[in-house]
């Protein structure tokens, strides 16, 4: 149902703490900052949001920039597609390329949930205080688990080789029926979706393997060609694949020689 992401990162008080260009990605989260919180911009729409302590964003198609402070930690609660919307009841859509304060969403209680992570001694102590948060929302889920929702995850599986007229076959529903479900639970269109899920594998790849060249990757991660790879890039970030991550390779996280893949749990 959901995975844990802990990024823990502190900066000596006189460095200047780069941005992160973060890109779009297959998620949606909940986000708790219990020491410095994160500024994030939206490129496109010239907007700011910042001193939020507890976030809750949904699916992005756009990149934004996120500064942090200099004692940053995050633990993120990352849903998949469709468990957000079983524990609230709140469409997808509502969240689509939103970055929201959670308490508008959730009770006060995230107050309490951010200051136990701030005393927390240690990553685990900080994992066990989250999932008994979640555990309590899922006692209290507001909508049942449906076919469609076991059939939401297979589109994050990269051995996926359904088509949609399948994937809404195994959902039991007729293909616009899916769609509409599919997007009420994900925010955006099963379409959409596969696109930004492929786009984050060959993302992350790159920046695991960055010696690896780009028909490599393309054709690693289900492109025809290098082409196709570049015009998703182009489409997601606005610039090349060269480009973006030419801008990535200054995120904070590359100071100390971190990529992407730091999940600390996985719930099933």
């Amino acid at each position: 149902m959901h995975v844990f992401r802990i990024v823990h990162l502190i900066f000596d008080k006189k460095d200047q703490v780069p941005f992160k260009a973060y890109p779009p990605r297959p998620e949606h989260c909940l986000a708790f900052y219990p020491f410095d919180t994160e500024k994030l911009h939206y490129v496109e729409k010239n907007r700011t949001i910042e001193h939020l302590p507890v976030v809750l964003y949904g699916q992005h198609t756009e990149v934004t920039h996120r500064f942090i402070g200099h004692q940053f930690l995050v633990l993120q609660i990352v849903f998949y597609p469709g468990a957000l919307y079983c524990l609230t009841g709140l469409p997808a859509t509502e969240l689509t390329n939103q970055y929201l304060d959670a308490e508008l969403v959730f009770s006060s209680q995230l107050r309490e949930v951010n200051e136990q992570l701030y005393y927390a001694h240690n990553y685990s102590a900080m994992i066990e205080i989250a999932e008994r948060f979640v555990t309590g929302l899922v006692k209290k889920k507001k909508k049942e688990v449906r076919p469609i929702d076991a059939v939401c995850k297979l589109l994050l599986n990269k051995e996926n080789k359904l088509s949609l007229d399948e994937l809404a076959s195994e959902a039991c529903l007729s293909a616009k029926q899916f769609e509409r479900n599919f997007k009420e639970r994900a925010g955006v269109n099963p379409k959409l979706y596969s696109r930004i899920n492929r786009f984050d594998r060959a993302f992350r790849l790159k920046n695991n393997s960055p010696d690896s060249d780009w028909l490599t990757i393309a054709l690693e991660c289900g492109y025809q060609d290098y082409q196709h790879l570049a015009k998703e890039y182009k489409d997601f970030t606005g610039l090349s694949p060269v480009a973006f991550h030419q801008v990535e390779n200054k995120a904070p996280e590359r100071v100390f020689g971190l990529s992407e893949n730091y999940y600390s749990q996985i719930i099933n």
